[in-house]
């Protein structure tokens, strides 16, 4: 069984995604340490971040396989020491930070981190055993085999998002716990766009499917009110933004948001 401790936090979730990469204020920030403290000071607990590991071991919170889109550098983060990363800056300004950093700097935060790579599943893992950092984190990735080695490293200590053909059984199954048992039981969080192309995933049948079995539903990566009122009503549990000013208004006026949290 994953831990449940990630998700023990009053419903609905709202996770600035990449920190809230494209709030006015911080837009060309994603990532950075920047846009993590803002969000935080906005009221957010919850930040998703991508993670990569450099040639030399060191775990980043970079959603790119290499330098190129969003710094002045160029060049694969596998084959870059972390001395050549910190030679690069975000937005003109901002340093590559580490996981590490973000952990130090923001200790009230929980995170929900995407496996961008086959060496970060090894070095994700022992960053959470060393820090024993169990309850603050939720993985997840697109691949199946990145999932399910981190799932075998952990021993189901660390609580996991379902990688797609989990999402899959979800979605076309009629039965939420048929689901869950062909699942295992291993992911707690289905975390999926709200429509891929024109299939809408995020259903009402899927929600209550996943809500059958014990299963959270977190919507990527949704910047209108509308949207997000509508899969609000729908009964997801979490709802990743880029505008963390707009999700956090949407909450206040529905009084779901917790200032104290």
């Amino acid at each position: 069984m994953n831990a449940p401790g990630y998700l023990d936090h009053p419903l609905p979730l709202a996770f600035a995604h990449r920190g809230g990469a494209y709030h006015p204020e911080i837009e060309g920030l994603e990532n950075t340490m920047a846009a993590f403290a803002h969000a935080v000071e906005l009221g957010y607990r919850y930040l998703e971040t991508d993670v990569h590991v450099t040639s030399d071991g060191v775990l980043l919170a970079f959603h790119d396989t290499v330098l190129d889109r969003v710094t002045d550098r160029t060049g694969s983060i596998a084959e870059t020491t972390y001395a050549e990363v910190q030679q690069a800056s975000i937005g003109g300004r901002e340093p590559v930070p580490t996981l590490a950093e973000l952990f130090d700097a923001f200790p009230g935060a929980r995170f929900n981190i995407d496996l961008k790579s086959e060496g970060s599943v090894e070095a994700l893992a022992a960053f959470i055993e060393e820090r024993g950092a169990w309850d603050r984190v939720l993985v997840g990735s697109f691949s199946r085999r990145r999932m399910g080695a981190f799932r075998r490293r952990t021993a189901g200590r660390v609580a996991t998002s379902a990688h797609p053909l989990e999402v899959v059984a979800y979605r076309v199954l009629g039965s939420g716990r048929l689901a869950r048992w062909l699942t295992r039981g291993r992911p707690l969080a289905l975390q999926v766009p709200h429509r891929q192309g024109r299939l809408v995933v995020v259903t009402p049948g899927l929600v209550r499917r996943a809500h059958a079995a014990g299963v959270q539903v977190h919507v990527w990566t949704i910047d209108d009110p509308i949207e997000m009122n509508t899969l609000l009503d729908r009964g997801v549990d979490g709802i990743m933004t880029d505008r963390t000013d707009i999700l956090r208004d949407v909450l206040r006026a529905r009084g779901q948001w917790r200032d104290d949290a």
